[in-house]
């Protein structure tokens, strides 16, 4: 997935400098080094880094240093409640991933803390509806990642919504700005959110921290039914985390509701 439409624009504070291109398994920025050899460079006074050139070990601690890094409104801008971050996972079909392969394989792509932020490199991002499967993008608070064992989700599951194809790049873009918006209305409950892109069909679902907790969760359901406009009779699933471990799967097993 191509993180931004222009791998050179460089608006978005927290971004990667990261081109994610899903023709290929390559993760890409300019190719050119720095005069010391380096892969990383400075572009606009943004940190960018070439994958390609990096090896494991350097491309972890790249990872690590962007997972770690603080991101904050500039002046005069509009703040969210809190900072947010954009992940991207991509997978081949048809292989079933143990959870330390799927870690390894998110790549944050950036993070924003304000509105205005949030937009200028939201514009840029290639939308759902215009990747090839199997690709995943992810929007969480930061400070918690998409995966089921983090210590915000393990407790908790998730909302499933299963789309015709055609829809997602409208969906994603309603529910990214509900939770921006804070329209759920259960303080730190919601944890984030993601886009499935699968072959057949596309996969919204959000992810909430506890999942026994009924009311709850029975609100973002609603919720998420008014901001995806969904029709009556809309079949939506709901599946715990710690389900999805014991049978390593997102999608399968659900429990499914008809509202």
């Amino acid at each position: 997935m191509p993180a931004t439409r222009d791998q050179h624009h460089n608006h978005n504070p927290g971004g990667t400098g990261l081109k994610l291109d899903d023709s290929n398994n390559d993760d890409s920025t300019d190719d050119k080094e720095d005069e010391d050899g380096d892969n990383s460079k400075k572009e606009n006074g943004t940190k960018t880094f070439d994958a390609d050139t990096a090896d494991e070990e350097e491309w972890k601690k790249y990872q690590a240093e962007l997972e770690a890094k603080e991101v904050k409104p500039n002046p005069g801008e509009n703040p969210l409640q809190c900072p947010y971050v954009f992940w991207f996972s991509r997978r081949p079909p048809g292989k079933i991933q143990s959870p330390s392969n799927y870690e390894n394989n998110i790549k944050i792509v950036g993070k924003f803390a304000s509105v205005e932020q949030f937009w200028a490199f939201y514009s840029y991002m290639v939308m759902p509806g215009e990747l090839t499967a199997h690709c995943d993008i992810h929007l969480f608070k930061d400070g918690i990642k998409p995966i089921w064992e983090d210590e915000a989700n393990k407790g908790g599951g998730k909302w499933i919504v299963r789309l015709r194809k055609g829809l997602a790049s409208r969906c994603w873009e309603n529910l990214v700005l509900a939770m921006l918006g804070e329209q759920f209305m259960v303080g730190s409950e919601v944890c984030g959110a993601v886009i499935s892109i699968r072959f057949q069909e596309d996969i919204i679902s959000i992810w909430n921290r506890n999942a026994s907790d009924q009311a709850t969760t029975t609100r973002i359901r609603d919720t998420l039914k008014r901001v995806l406009n969904l029709p009556p009779n809309t079949i939506m699933e709901y599946k715990a985390h710690q389900d999805s471990m014991k049978d390593n799967s997102s999608f399968r097993n659900t429990d499914v509701f008809v509202r």
